[in-house]
């Protein structure tokens, strides 16, 4: 989610630029190993999936907060262990093509919190975007709404991945902008970037795709209507998608979560 105006307006998001503005630099070291197990454990959990596209390596280098020579020779780890390819063109970059590799399961292993501590993050993220949720349901003005259907209808309509997480990342930003809180803003994106390895970015697949249509929905006649106890109950179920893929994840690489 991205931070509002001090006035509550929407900040602008830069044109061609995807919605992974909250890939949070990596805290742990920042050494090939590191760089490689983020991505490899964001490909697991579905941050980034078959057939998508990974943001262009200037600017991943930069989100991970590393240099272009290290984000290189993890994109070639990458390469070898079968998870990214390469394609020239307009189109071009590292297109993802497999889900779960060779490196996953040491990958999920050193990089998803353990039990405890996930669900501890998973339960304050929930927290706070229940708040955020109920806050904006008491707040919002007409042009939060407006601009809170015009991204849902986007989401329901989205085709890909690229286009699902855009129009994903415009919906939960509408909402931020109508609880009026730059600080919430930052703590929802800080919090999930504590949960999903230093990525801001929420899993996808087509399950979690078709709950999210039933969940946006009743987000948005919430907080349009103004009822802040069924805005904060939605929200509260709805940001537990990302922690349960974890579970997942961690579940089949053998792990503690």
């Amino acid at each position: 989610m991205t931070p509002t105006s001090p006035e509550g307006r929407l900040e602008p998001i830069r044109a061609g630029r995807p919605a992974t503005d909250g890939l949070e630099p990596v805290q742990v070291g920042r050494s090939v190993d590191a760089v490689v197990d983020r991505l490899v454990t964001a490909i697991a959990v579905g941050d980034f999936t078959p057939g998508e596209r990974l943001p262009p390596e200037r600017e991943l280098a930069v989100l991970l907060g590393v240099g272009r020579q290290t984000l290189r020779a993890a994109l070639a780890r990458l390469r070898e262990g079968g998870y990214i390819a390469t394609r020239r063109g307009r189109a071009g970059g590292a297109v993802v093509q497999e889900r779960w590799g060779v490196l996953s399961d040491e990958a999920v292993r050193r990089s998803v919190p353990g039990v405890d501590e996930l669900a501890e993050l998973s339960d304050v993220r929930c927290l706070v975007e229940s708040l955020i949720a109920r806050t904006a349901a008491e707040r919002r003005r007409p042009h939060h709404v407006e601009a809170m259907r015009a991204a849902l209808d986007a989401f329901v309509h989205a085709e890909g991945a690229t286009a699902v997480r855009r129009a994903d990342h415009d919906l939960h930003r509408a909402v931020v902008a109508a609880a009026g809180n730059r600080h919430l803003a930052r703590m929802s994106r800080e919090l999930l970037a504590s949960l999903n390895v230093g990525l801001s970015i929420e899993p996808y697949n087509d399950v979690l795709l078709a709950l999210s249509v039933d969940q946006h929905r009743a987000l948005v006649a919430a907080v349009a209507a103004g009822d802040a106890d069924t805005a904060a109950a939605v929200a509260r179920e709805h940001f537990t998608i990302t922690t349960d893929a974890l579970r997942r994840a961690a579940d089949r690489a053998g792990g503690q979560a």
